[in-house]
């Protein structure tokens, strides 16, 4: 089907990882190497409509019939590495969690999607899990904000920021990118800081549960953190100037340091940007 290319495209950003052909089993790596020989892949846009236009129909469905066999391609040294988008899984997932944690009323959720859809899609998603148990995706998406433990994972050298251009109707772009040597490397000295610092906290505990996340990859794998729809919200001025990544870095070298007094007064400055942020979504 079509897609409409007036579809609003959702304040969210990503954490992707891009895994080395080697990483796939037969015949899903020869599908992929296929895949990234081909022009005119899809980007970001296209899967975020693609997955909009999906929730049209009444009643909506909220998870895709079949898996997508698409994917985000990029190169780390020269070799294609692949991120596939795995749609259904990851609709799944966020249906689990907005039912689990939107403090949406009963009657709210109900209408946004009936009690028997929801039904149809956790039946779906147990029987699929028996037959894929160890199934984990891609990509990790969070609305109306970075999570501040994303950011660990980067430098500010692998900044990459790329104005928009109106006349072209091209948004502004917002994204880090490093290997998953250096994302792990990184991670464990901030888990490091913060324990021997703090205790344990929701910071701690995000640090951990994304730790875990990057085991389950390929150690040669490329780690990607992108604004995404985030940009529209953000806005080009503060978004030129937003240097995240190097401010956590900064809070985290003050608490190695001893100076929890500056690690504290670093977060609170980032706690208080993204808060901002986060109120948006309430401000209409």
């Amino acid at each position: 089907m079509s897609v409409d290319s007036t579809l609003l495209v959702p304040y969210a950003s990503y954490l992707r990882v891009y895994e080395p052909l080697a990483a796939f089993p037969e015949p899903e790596r020869t599908h992929w190497s296929r895949y990234a020989r081909r022009s005119g892949a899809p980007g970001a846009q296209d899967e975020l409509r693609r997955s909009l236009a999906d929730l049209l129909p009444v009643p909506p469905v909220p998870v895709p019939v079949h898996e997508s066999g698409e994917a985000f391609v990029a190169h780390l040294d020269g070799a294609v590495v692949i991120c596939p988008w795995r749609t259904r899984l990851r609709s799944w997932l966020a249906l689990r969690d907005l039912v689990a944690e939107s403090g949406l009323p009963g009657p709210v959720l109900d209408a946004m999607l009936p009690p028997v859809v929801r039904a149809q899609v956790e039946a779906d998603h147990e029987r699929w899990l028996e037959r894929n148990p160890d199934a984990r995706p891609w990509i990790r998406t969070a609305v109306w904000q970075v999570p501040l433990r994303w950011f660990a994972l980067f430098g500010d050298e692998e900044r990459r920021y790329e104005p928009g251009d109106p006349a072209a109707g091209r948004a502004p772009e917002l994204r880090y990118r490093t290997t998953m040597a250096q994302a792990r490397r990184r991670l464990a000295r901030a888990l490091r800081a913060l324990r021997d610092s703090v205790d344990e906290g929701p910071l701690t505990r995000g640090l951990i549960d994304v730790g875990r996340w990057l085991e389950e990859f390929h150690p040669r794998a490329l780690v990607e953190l992108d604004y995404g729809g985030l940009v529209h919200a953000v806005g080009e001025e503060r978004l030129a100037a937003d240097r995240s990544a190097a401010d956590v870095a900064a809070g985290l070298a003050a608490l190695r340091a001893g100076d929890e007094e500056t690690a504290g007064e670093v977060y609170g400055r980032l706690a208080e940007r993204w808060r901002s942020v986060r109120d948006l979504r309430h401000a209409n």
